[in-house]
């Protein structure tokens, strides 16, 4: 039986979009993740980008807050350099994404019309 006859999606690697993963850690501060662009048999892909990522943990009053973000940087220096403004620049879009999906929903409550039809309820407006 073929993961389609379960309504499985089918998944499959792009092979034109592989890269080879590097981790460095502090092992305090955080992690930067360089994405080496590889073609299928492994070799250096110099047709596309070096990427850098990085990812730390901040403690909030409600837990650990996980950011993960992009790092514009040529070497692994300039990624260490970018670190400190990317993790504030991360921080402040999951702000702003928590705020707007707030107002997304706040948005979405229904008020009933007091003047207009009864409640279904037992509740009454006045």
């Amino acid at each position: 039986m073929s993961t389609q006859d379960l309504g499985l999606p089918d998944i499959r690697i792009d092979q034109d979009s592989l890269y080879r993963e590097e981790t460095f850690t502090d092992r305090r501060a955080g992690t930067l993740r360089r994405l080496v662009p590889v073609l299928a048999d492994g070799s250096p892909d110099a047709a596309r980008p070096v990427l850098w990522l990085g990812q730390t943990q901040l403690m909030t009053p409600g837990g650990v807050l996980p950011l993960g973000f992009e790092i514009d940087a040529p070497d692994l220096a300039s990624a260490i350099e970018k670190f400190p403004e990317a993790v504030k620049q991360a921080l402040e879009d999951a702000i702003e994404e928590a705020q707007q999906m707030r107002r997304e929903a706040a948005s979405r409550i229904v008020v009933p019309d007091a003047g207009g039809m009864p409640s279904p309820g037992k509740i009454k407006f006045p």
